[in-house]
């Protein structure tokens, strides 16, 4: 449409003062900037947080030499009634 030069920029900013006026610009600036800024951190933080999660280890099952002593326990009498 318009060639990269000054004449376009300012083309551009009368069309953007006309369309939002002059007291609601400063605001919308500040908005852009914070967006920009929380944006830009979220984006750290997902960089950060992808390269510090290394894989977790998973637990191990504990081997050992002896057998483990099991004992079978029975209900007694009073479990059976309430049961």
């Amino acid at each position: 449409m318009f060639p990269h030069s000054a004449t376009a920029w300012i083309v551009i900013a009368v069309v953007v003062l006309v369309l939002f006026g002059g007291r609601k610009l400063p605001d919308a600036a500040r908005g852009l900037g914070r967006s920009l800024r929380i944006f830009k951190s979220e984006m750290d933080e997902m960089k950060t947080e992808g390269e510090a999660k290394a894989p977790a280890q998973q637990p191990q099952a504990q081997v050992t030499e002896q057998p483990i002593d099991v004992q079978t326990v029975q209900p007694s009498e009073t479990d059976r009634k309430t049961a």
